[in-house]
């Protein structure tokens, strides 16, 4: 079957994904995801970047070798610290000592004795190793500035999703899938020991963007689907959220693999190749991102909120409505068996969830009329 027969079958509603009906194995994934995660912060911590403990970093030019470990034994020898050495393009190294919380910084007789034994072990000048010194204040300013602006954001979006969704129960749906996104992420960092940068804060806020675009595709079609849902009793508000997630699963899927596709080759090509440690860190943190994110817009957002809608007194008196319309309608698909009557599939379909018709793409277009000349 090709991806255009799936897609054309779930929009139509001749195949379906039962996401909203199995909402609670979600939300334990979920659940189970978040309390590792702050296990993980609380636990092992983040591996912070000199940005943010402090610290010494040394640039190595036009090197005759790339051999990274001659550095780990010099710095290893004059501070007792694990170096970060990481390849700059095809002859340069990056080398970073941290000073952490209790360590002191290098002194400058420290630091000419570290360069002249770094200019010799790669066979450079010493004009050609460059130090500098970088403070903690610096990481901690850009982490109370993202801090800042995740709050503005997170208003902001309540505000706008709860005046375009007309319902702040769908907006707050929305926001927790955030909040799921971020935390894990940060879980990940914590469990694999990833270096955590100020790259990576604004990575994180650029998360927050594209889950919220993945979220409100599925939101818009949510709208569409239940505007009118309390006029009728023929399916209730998380039956037609659920088709609303499965004719956007198709879209919101290459959504994600389109825009995973640059992150990687950045991720993979890039840090490989070109030793960018700065686009690494940027990269890397995104393609976590967007893979969480394209989970939780499809599995997260829509069931949260039909969870939170479900709370609403009118939508659990039209559940209970939908209900008894089925119940009544099946009695009387069986009184009509009992008497010997024909009954199709489509009328066995009246009773329950609506099922709307074939997605016929271009087809359904007007067509044009030929004009006469």
């Amino acid at each position: 079957m090709s991806v255009y027969s799936l897609g054309n079958d779930l929009y139509s509603g001749r195949k379906a994904v039962p996401v909203i009906s199995k909402r609670r194995i979600w939300f334990g994934v979920a659940i189970v995801a978040i309390i590792v995660s702050f296990a993980a912060l609380f636990g092992k911590g983040l591996n912070l970047g000199i940005d943010f403990t402090g610290g010494s970093q040394f640039t190595v030019s036009h090197a005759q070798t790339v051999e990274q470990n001659k550095a780990s034994e010099i710095i290893a020898q004059h501070t007792g610290e694990v170096a970060r050495v990481a390849q700059v393009g095809d002859s340069s190294l990056r080398i970073q000592v941290s000073t952490g919380e209790e360590g002191q910084a290098l002194t400058n007789a420290d630091t000419e004795k570290i360069r002249g034994e770094l200019a010799e072990a790669y066979g450079t000048s010493v004009n050609n190793v460059t130090s500098t010194f970088i403070g903690p204040v610096w990481g901690q300013g850009i982490s109370m500035k993202a801090l800042q602006g995740f709050v503005v954001f997170i208003v902001l979006v309540l505000i706008g999703l709860s005046i375009y969704m007309r319902s702040w129960r769908n907006a707050l749906g929305a926001v927790l899938a955030l909040f799921h996104d971020l935390i894990v992420t940060v879980g990940l960092y914590c469990l694999f020991g990833f270096e955590f940068t100020p790259s990576t804060v604004i990575g994180l806020l650029t998360i927050l963007g594209y889950s919220l675009y993945d979220t409100v595709v599925v939101f818009d079609k949510l709208r569409e689907n239940t505007e009118n849902v309390l006029k009728q009793d023929r399916y209730t508000f998380g039956e037609a959220t659920n088709r609303a997630v499965n004719q956007t699963l198709i879209r919101s899927i290459n959504t994600s693999i389109t825009s995973l596709l640059p992150v990687a080759s950045i991720l993979f090509i890039g840090v490989l190749f070109l030793g960018a440690g700065t686009l690494r860190d940027l990269a890397l943190v995104l393609f976590v991102g967007l893979l969480l994110s394209a989970y939780s817009s499809i599995f997260l957002a829509a069931p949260l909120a039909v969870e939170l809608t479900n709370l609403d007194p009118r939508i659990k008196e039209h559940n209970q409505k939908v209900a008894k319309a089925r119940e009544k309608r099946a009695e009387q698909i069986e009184a009509r068996r009992a008497a010997g009557e024909d009954i199709t599939e489509d009328a066995l379909s009246v009773a329950g969830p609506s099922r709307p018709g074939r997605h016929r793409g271009q087809k359904a277009q007007p067509r044009r009329k030929n004009r006469r000349k």
